[in-house]
């Protein structure tokens, strides 16, 4: 269920893609920040930001989803079914 929402905000909201698209460059940053056997104190200081910054998306995009189950609650099922290819 909680994927069928994730997928409907993807394809039908700008704000929600954006944030999607930004917790992905973090996670990226962040896997190659740890593939490296030791990290510099800077990048030790960017670890740390990037893993907020990506927790705060994270929060926000769920904030999204809530919000959108309780506008649409049992009617998003039905929605959903325009979104997605039979």
């Amino acid at each position: 269920m909680a994927t069928q929402v994730r997928d409907l905000l993807l394809a039908s909201n700008e704000d929600f893609r954006r944030l999607a698209g930004e917790h992905s460059q973090y996670s990226q940053r962040l896997d190659s920040l740890l593939q490296k056997r030791f990290l510099t104190e800077d990048e030790t200081i960017e670890e740390v930001r990037l893993k907020k910054l990506q927790r705060r998306l994270k929060d926000q995009m769920e904030r999204n989803e809530q919000q959108f189950r309780r506008e649409h609650h049992a009617d998003y099922l039905d929605v959903y079914s325009l979104f997605v290819d039979p």
